[in-house]
């Protein structure tokens, strides 16, 4: 590649992960929901899942280890960061609020300006795409990309209709994203991305109360509305049955056409059912064993999990350099998002 060709281009050069150390077994949530143990362990692919305590892993915290951890993998120091982007949870650690500053603050990155994006579990597609176009048209060389999830706190596992969550998990990933990086700090290519959204899912999931359409109050609090709820959840899943699949395609194939990748060798999926991720892969040419890493040990930690499916691959041998990889990824919305990147180091 010439310097020109670099210069316009954009890698991913470090990452990181976070999770806290206390987990929670498939098996307990089966006891704790009523649901059985193997609908819960293989149907929901759910072993266990990393949970925080009440007074410690707030977004912030996790955001901020993971943030270490991935500039150390860069080898860039905090100051030489030009953005620091969180893309995580809204349920953060308060309300109206910018985690974002706060990350860039503890983590010393003093000549960043520090900006926040929410696609919920769709974040870390979209994200890439949002930092790379600023990569390559604003004045920022250097960009650290921090995103973190506790919203398994949201879930009450004896409200049936929000069983899907029931797979919500905590932790925290981070990105450095560069241009014009040499080619010995490159661990990814980032190539072109591809995202759509069907809005008439945005009232499908919701936390009732807490908002300014019912603020909270002692009744909210009596009422337990301060937890995620799908008030139709059968009509729900019926809608999301016909549309879920072909807008994952869709994405997909949009992103690698841009690309111009033919095949994908990993895929780092959002956490889901079993059933699902197989299926998913399948219709991606992919084969579940050897090309993705199903999270049943961490669940779903909304825009982390393409991070942590990583992290995974690479440990176990399943990515490798020279890899088409494909971050593909859905939240609720209903969102669907696809990036593109080819694996160097």
């Amino acid at each position: 590649m010439s310097r020109d060709d670099r210069s316009r281009s954009v890698a991913l050069t470090g990452f990181g992960t976070h999770v806290p150390d206390e987990t929670v077994s498939g098996e307990a949530i089966a006891e704790q929901s009523g649901i059985p143990e193997d609908v819960v362990t293989e149907k929901m692919g759910l072993r266990q899942k990393h949970v925080c305590p009440a007074d410690a892993d707030h977004c912030s915290d996790m955001s901020v280890a993971a943030g270490r951890e991935a500039l150390a993998d860069a080898d860039v120091a905090p100051e030489d960061v030009d953005l620091v982007l969180y893309h995580g949870s809204e349920y953060k650690d308060h309300v109206v609020w910018s985690a974002a500053a706060d990350i860039a603050e503890r983590l010393g990155c003093t000549e960043a300006f520090a900006t926040e994006s929410y696609t919920l579990c769709a974040g870390a597609p979209i994200a890439i795409r949002q930092v790379k176009a600023q990569l390559l048209a604003d004045h920022v060389d250097t960009a650290l990309l921090v995103t973190a999830s506790r919203e398994e706190d949201l879930v009450d596992y004896e409200n049936e209709r929000a069983s899907f969550m029931f797979n919500f998990g905590s932790g925290a990933s981070a990105m450095v994203l560069e241009s014009g990086a040499a080619e010995d700090r490159v661990r990814a290519r980032v190539h072109e991305s591809a995202a759509r959204t069907d809005g008439s899912f945005s009232r499908d999931v919701v936390m009732p109360a807490g908002g300014s359409a019912r603020p909270p109050s002692v009744e909210t609090v009596e009422h337990g509305l301060h937890t995620l709820d799908v008030p139709d959840q059968q009509g729900m899943k019926e809608r999301l049955a016909e549309v879920s699949l072909p807008n994952f395609r869709a994405v997909a194939e949009t992103a690698m056409e841009r690309s111009g990748v033919e095949t994908v060798d990993f895929v780092a999926l959002t956490h889901m059912k079993r059933s699902f991720h197989e299926l998913l892969c399948a219709d991606l040419g992919c084969d579940p064993a050897t090309d993705a890493y199903y999270l049943d040990d961490y669940g779903h930690v909304q825009s982390a999990d393409q991070i942590l499916a990583v992290a995974e691959g690479l440990e176990s041998g399943l990515v490798e350099s020279g890899d088409s990889v494909l971050f593909l990824a859905a939240g609720t919305g209903y969102t669907w998002a696809a990036t593109c990147l080819t694996w160097v180091d």
